[in-house]
C-alpha cells in the first residue's frame, strides 16, 4: 500500500485534537468564573478538573488498546465520539449545578463535569489513541514527533486565546465555535477510525509487550508529577504572590508545554544531561532567592519562567530518555505520565490548601526536583543520603516561603481564595497591624486605642472614598460595600447610618471581625453578608442604597463579573435616585479606567477620578477612585464589557 495514504487524516486529527483540548479551558473556565466570584481558586480547580479527566481520557485509551483488537477500538471509539454530538453545543450547565454545598472546589468540578467532562474526556482519549493506530498503520516503530506536534498544537492554542480569541469575540459565540470545530474533529476521527479498520480488518495475533516498562512507571509517574506540581505552583505563586492577573496562569503552562515539544522532538536533542547538571542548581538558587524578596513583577516573571523552563526540561527530558520502546506501551505510558499530572493537580488544589497556612507547594516542589536530580543526573544512589538532602531542601525553602511569618504574623489562614496574614509592625503609638493576601496589603489598624478608628491604607480623608463618606452632616444614609478588608470603610459611618459589606470569603470574615476594631467601634449600624457581592445585590431591594462601593480590584484577580454591563444594572437599580457609587481602582497592574468609564456612559452617568497620594506617617497609600453619580450626555469611548464578552489584555498596563 501506499505509505502516505490516510496519514494527512492523522496530522490533521492530532493537531485539531489537542488545539480543541486546550482552548475550551480558558473558555469554559471564564464562562462559570462568575458563579464563584472571579477567584484566583476558580482557575486552580479549573486545572485540577482537567488534569483529572485527561487521565481517566489516556486510562481509556490503555484500556481500549489493550482490551480489544485494532478493527474494534477503532469502531467502538468512533461510535462513542458521534454518541458524544448529542451534548452540543458545550455551554455552562448552571441547571444542573449542585444545591446547598459550601464547597466551591467540589461546585466547581461538579459544573465542569455536567458541562464539558465527556467531550474533554474523549477529546483527552482521541490523541493517545491515533498516535497509536497511526504507528500500527505506517510504521515499526512510534514517531515521538506525534507527541510533539500534539503539544505544539496546544500551545498554539492556550496562546492565541488570551491574544486573538478572547479579545475579538463573545464567550457564547467562542462556546459555538468549539462545538462546530468538535463536530468537525469527529467526522475527521471517524476517517482516520475507518483507515485504520480496513488495514486491520484480517484478524491478527495481539501484540505482546516488549516487556521493558516493569521498572519504569514509578518513575514516570515521579518526574510528571513533580512537573506538574511546579507549573501549577509556579502559576498559583505569580497570581497570589505577585500579580494576580490571569495570563500569567498562560506563561507558566506555556513553558510547561513546551519542555514537552523540545524534549520529544526526534531531530534534535534539545534535553542533554551535562548541560543540565549545571543549570539545575541555578534554577534552584533563582527560585530560593526570588520566593524569600520580593522583587518585582518583571523579575519575579522572568525568573520562575527561567526556572520552570529548567525544572520541565529535566522531568520531561528524562521521560523521554526512559520513554518505552515498543509501541504496545505507548498509551501505558501516556498514562503513567497523565496519572502523576493529576496526582500533581491534586496536592496544588486538593491537599495543600487544606494542609498548609501558606503557599509551601512549590518549595515541596522544588525540594521533589532535588531528590529527582540526585539519582538520576549527579549519580546519587544511596536512599538514605536522599532522604536527608530532601529534608534539608524542603526545610530550606519552607523557611525562605515563611520568612515574613517570623516577623509579626500572629495570624496565618488559607483557604479556597487564598493565604491571609495577619502582621503586627511598628512599636508605641506607632504600632499597627495589617492584613495581607499573599504580598497585596488589604487594610492597615493603629493599635493604639486613641488611634484605632483612624482610616488608613486606600481609604484616607483625602481620597475620593473619604470625601464622599464626610461629605455632609446627614445621617440615616444606607451604604452597600462589595468588598470588606478589614472594614476600614465603617470608620465613617455616623449615628443612624447603615453599612451592609459583601465579601466572599469567610476568613476575610472572620478575622476582620475579630483582629481588626473597624466594624465593633463604628458609630453606624455594620453588618456583613457572606458571599459574591454580585449575586446578594440581585436579591436586594431596588433604590436600597444612597452609597455603593465596589472595593474588590486592588492587585487581586480582577473578578471581571462585578465589571460588566449586567453587572452596573445591578449597581444602579440598587442606588436611589440620587445615590453616588464609588469604585476602588488602585492597581499596578491593571488600568479599568477605560472601562468603567466605558460603562458609566452606556448608563448616561456623570464620573469622576480621584487620585490621592500617600503618606506613610498616617499609613495612608496612593489610591484611586472613579465617583459615579447625576446625568451626562457622554460618548461611550469603547467596547464596553458584558457578561459574554471581556478583553483584560487590553487593559493590562
Amino acid at each position: 500500500m501506499n505509505p502516505w495514504r490516510g496519514r494527512s487524516a492523522y496530522y490533521v486529527a492530532i493537531g485539531a485534537d489537542s488545539i480543541l483540548l486546550f482552548s475550551i479551558e480558558p473558555v469554559i473556565a471564564k464562562s462559570i468564573l462568575p458563579a464563584f466570584g472571579g477567584s484566583a481558586g476558580v482557575w486552580v480547580a479549573a486545572m485540577l478538573f482537567f488534569q483529572v479527566v485527561l487521565l481517566l481520557g489516556y486510562l481509556y485509551a490503555w484500556w481500549i488498546s489493550r482490551a480489544l483488537r485494532p478493527p474494534a477500538q477503532s469502531l467502538v471509539h468512533g461510535a462513542i465520539l458521534i454518541l458524544s454530538l448529542a451534548l452540543l453545543p458545550v455551554r455552562p450547565r448552571f441547571e444542573w449545578a449542585l444545591a446547598g454545598t459550601h464547597s466551591p472546589l467540589l461546585s466547581i468540578l461538579w459544573l465542569l463535569l455536567v458541562s464539558v467532562g465527556l467531550p474533554y474526556f474523549l477529546l483527552s482519549a482521541t490523541s493517545p489513541l491515533l498516535q497509536s493506530w497511526f504507528a500500527d498503520s505506517y510504521t515499526s516503530a512510534f514517531p515521538w514527533c506525534l507527541f510533539a506536534i500534539s503539544n505544539a498544537a496546544s500551545v498554539s492554542a492556550l496562546l492565541a486565546y488570551p491574544v486573538l480569541i478572547e479579545p475579538n469575540s463573545r464567550t457564547s459565540t467562542q462556546m459555538s465555535v468549539w462545538s462546530i470545530c468538535y463536530s468537525v474533529l469527529v467526522a475527521i476521527v471517524c476517517i482516520a477510525a475507518l483507515l485504520h479498520w480496513s488495514v486491520h480488518r484480517a484478524p491478527k495475533p495481539a501484540e505482546a509487550s516488549s516487556g521493558d516498562v516493569t521498572n519504569r512507571p514509578a518513575l514516570w509517574i515521579l518526574l510528571a508529577a513533580c512537573a506538574s506540581t511546579l507549573w501549577l505552583a509556579v502559576a498559583n505563586h505569580l497570581s497570589q504572590e505577585v500579580a494576580p492577573v490571569p495570563f500569567l496562569w498562560v506563561l507558566p503552562l506555556s513553558i510547561y508545554l513546551l519542555s514537552f515539544i523540545l524534549c520529544f522532538e526526534s531531530e534534535r536533542q534539545w534535553y542533554r544531561p551535562g548541560l543540565f547538571r549545571w543549570l539545575l542548581p541555578a534554577a534552584w538558587i533563582v527560585a530560593g532567592y526570588s520566593i524569600a524578596s520580593a522583587q518585582g513583577l518583571l523579575w519575579e516573571i522572568a525568573a520562575f519562567s527561567f526556572a520552570l523552563f529548567v525544572w520541565c526540561m529535566f522531568c520531561h527530558g528524562e521521560l523521554a530518555r526512559t520513554k518505552p520502546a515498543h509501541r504496545r506501551d505507548l498509551t501505558f505510558f501516556y498514562a503513567m505520565i497523565a496519572l502523576g499530572g493529576g496526582a500533581g493537580g491534586l496536592f496544588v488544589a486538593v491537599a495543600a490548601p487544606e494542609l498548609f497556612r501558606s503557599f509551601l507547594e512549590l518549595p515541596i516542589g522544588i525540594a521533589a526536583s532535588v531528590l529527582l536530580a540526585m539519582p538520576l543526573l549527579y549519580g546519587m544512589r544511596s536512599k538514605a543520603r536522599l532522604i536527608r538532602l530532601a529534608l534539608v531542601a524542603a526545610a530550606a525553602f519552607i523557611i525562605a516561603t515563611s520568612f515574613r511569618s517570623l516577623t509579626g504574623a500572629i495570624v496565618q489562614e488559607r483557604n479556597f481564595y487564598g493565604a491571609l496574614e495577619v502582621i503586627d509592625g511598628g512599636a508605641g503609638d506607632a504600632g499597627f497591624r495589617s492584613l495581607y493576601n499573599g504580598r497585596t496589603l488589604h487594610g492597615v489598624e493603629f493599635l493604639s486605642a486613641g488611634r484605632s478608628l483612624l482610616p488608613t491604607a486606600y481609604y484616607g480623608p483625602e481620597s475620593g472614598i473619604g470625601k464622599l463618606l464626610s461629605a455632609g452632616a446627614d445621617s440615616g444614609r444606607r451604604v452597600g460595600v462589595v468588598g470588606l478588608g478589614v472594614g476600614t470603610l465603617a470608620t465613617y459611618g455616623r449615628k443612624g447610618d447603615s453599612f451592609r459589606f459583601y465579601e466572599i470569603n469567610p476568613a476575610v470574615i472572620r478575622i476582620a471581625s475579630r483582629y481588626f476594631h473597624f466594624l465593633n467601634g463604628s458609630a453606624a449600624k455594620t453588618e456583613v453578608l457572606a458571599g459574591d457581592g454580585r449575586l446578594l445585590l440581585e436579591r436586594e431591594p431596588s433604590h436600597s442604597f444612597d452609597v455603593l462601593v465596589l472595593d474588590a480590584f486592588s492587585d487581586d484577580t480582577i473578578p471581571v463579573h462585578l465589571m460588566t454591563k449586567e453587572a452596573f444594572g445591578v449597581y444602579f437599580r440598587v442606588l436611589r435616585a440620587n445615590g453616588v457609587m464609588a469604585i476602588h481602582l488602585t492597581n499596578r497592574y491593571i488600568d479599568l479606567d477605560g472601562v468603567v468609564d466605558a460603562l458609566a456612559a452606556a448608563y448616561g452617568k456623570r464620573i469622576a477620578h480621584v487620585h490621592s497620594t500617600a503618606d506613610p506617617d498616617r499609613h495612608i497609600l496612593d489610591a484611586d477612585w472613579a465617583i459615579i453619580s447625576g446625568h451626562a450626555d457622554v460618548r461611550q469611548p469603547r467596547r464596553l464589557w458584558t457578561d459574554d464578552y471581556s478583553n483584560l489584555f487590553e487593559a493590562l498596563k
